[in-house]
């Protein structure tokens, strides 16, 4: 049978627009993989690594404006923010490339033997490898930063790991553009073409996580496609890391004396984030307990008239819209479920946004209702009205787990008085980023930053995005009573690669 042709579909009128590649083999599989495994070699030099990462920089901004209008046209998510994606890629591709030179992620620790020890320490000499060949599934909702030269990759190669990325079907023409670009950059590198792969159809991801030279993959999307992939590199005769991103409701926790102090401001601020990119974010915030009370009817107000404003968006393929729909039809039948702001069709193919209320206390026991604490992706969000904090606590308590949480408190309570500082430690299980007077859309790339959750928000504690999000690609080694001629420059003595290290106990910078 012949392999199925892969086309690219414009998301504004349903329609294919040019057939880009077709669905790869399994024996295609098998030769990307196979020429990534054979790239190993030309990364292992990190000043080669450092100045590929920055070329590919340089590269994708060189074609900025071509990969530009070919994301719009297959994700209708307009060149503003597109522009603005691709220059957070590139500025990500820079900072692993500045971790690369740093060095500090390799974590070298020398112990000098030590014969007085109980019991005695030999020399041991500790730093982190890679992994090896890297499987990237693509996000369909940011088709630059977590998609072919995103995070994943990115960090990958920051490790020294090859790549091979599963296209995502919303953006394949992207996929290809950008997959030359990077080929591009490691040419200019004598890095070889095969240390970025690109491979598109549904079979072709289930061969690639099962391929036996596959060390670890990454993966950014849905529950159900997430945890079928994490099964399937479970089951492998040699199991494999699986880091996935896969859903989250990022509940957000309004006070009572918040709402008092700015209700307004927070309802007009939970409309901007949850409808910002037509709800398409990962950390949009799906579920937001708010006091049944005057002030919180006053949010809920500035909410209805935020939302109410705000124009029909395209989804980012007919899948996602009728699953959105459906979705918003499910949840509104459930009893005492109410629509200040209706969402659905907002044409052909656009959404409006809207929003859901319900009282807190149907949350609070397990039944049909806990449809409204799984995520719906798309501009919705559910307001939950609490009225006391035994109500607020019980619904926490049955929360899964996310990628954010957030408490809105007032001035006096963010200062340390009354509960503030207690509902931050009882919301920090729940996330893996707690935010206080903020909201979770926007994700900094920065050092500190952690992109991750408790399940089902990821399947791993490590984060995609900031500088640790190269953790995930490495693995310690240690080498015991080898001759210094013996030993990889980074565990030397006298340090000939001037790296940051703990030498017998003592850090060394």
């Amino acid at each position: 049978m012949a392999a199925s042709p892969v086309w690219s579909v414009d998301p504004r009128t349903g329609k294919q627009r040019e057939q880009v590649a077709v669905e790869a083999t399994a024996q295609e599989v098998d030769a990307a993989v196979r020429a990534a495994h054979a790239a190993r070699e030309a990364l292992t030099d990190r000043t080669v690594r450092a100045a590929f990462l920055r070329s590919a920089a340089d590269e994708l901004e060189a074609a900025r404006d071509r990969l530009v209008e070919a994301a719009d046209a297959e994700t209708a998510l307009g060149p503003v923010r597109l522009t603005g994606e691709l220059a957070r890629t590139c500025y990500q591709l820079r900072a692993f490339a500045g971790i690369v030179e740093e060095g500090a992620f390799l974590d070298v620790v020398i112990d000098h033997p030590d014969d007085t020890a109980t019991p005695p320490v030999p020399d041991l000499r500790r730093y982190k490898i890679p992994l090896g060949v890297v499987a990237v599934y693509s996000a369909s909702n940011f088709p630059f930063a977590f998609s072919v030269a995103g995070g994943d990759t990115a960090s990958a190669l920051a490790a020294g790991c090859p790549v091979v990325v599963k296209a995502h079907p919303d953006h394949p023409a992207l996929s290809e553009l950008v997959a030359k670009v990077i080929r591009r950059a490691a040419a200019r590198h004598q890095v070889p073409h095969g240390v970025l792969g690109l491979v598109h159809g549904f079979d072709a991801g289930i061969e690639l996580i099962r391929h036996p030279m596959v060390a670890a993959a990454g993966f950014t999307g849905s529950v159900r496609g997430g945890r079928a992939l994490f099964d399937e590199a479970a089951a492998r005769p040699v199991p494999i890391p699986f880091h996935g991103e896969l859903g989250s409701l990022n509940p957000v926790l309004v006070t009572e004396a918040a709402a008092a102090e700015r209700g307004e401001a927070i309802g007009a601020g939970l409309a901007g984030s949850m409808t910002l990119g037509v709800g398409q974010f990962c950390v949009k915030p799906g579920l937001v307990l708010a006091p049944a009370s005057a002030a919180g009817d006053a949010l809920l107000k500035s909410l209805t008239d935020a939302v109410s404003d705000t124009d029909p968006g395209v989804l980012l393929d007919d899948r996602m819209r009728d699953n959105f729909l459906a979705g918003v039809t499910e949840r509104t039948r459930l009893p005492e479920v109410e629509s200040p702001v209706t969402a659905g069709a907002g044409g052909e193919h656009t959404v409006s946004a809207g929003f859901l209320t319900v009282p807190a206390e149907r949350l609070t026991r397990e039944g049909a209702h806990d449809l409204l604490l799984e995520e719906c992706f798309g501009p919705v969000t559910v307001v939950a009205r609490y009225t006391d904090e035994a109500e607020v606590r019980a619904v926490l308590s049955r929360l899964p787990g996310n990628l954010t949480a957030t408490v809105h408190l007032s001035s006096e309570e963010a200062a340390g008085q009354g509960r503030g500082a207690e509902l931050v430690r009882e919301l920090t299980p729940l996330a893996g980023r707690v935010l206080v007077n903020g909201w979770p859309t926007g994700v900094a790339v920065a050092p500190a930053q952690h992109h991750g959750g408790p399940y089902p928000a990821t399947t791993s504690t490590s984060t995609s995005v900031g500088g640790t999000a190269i953790e995930r690609w490495l693995r310690p080694v240690v080498y015991q009573g080898a001759p210094e001629a013996l030993l990889p420059p980074e565990l030397k003595d006298d340090n000939p690669l001037g790296l940051p290290r703990r030498f017998n106990g003592r850090l060394e910078h």
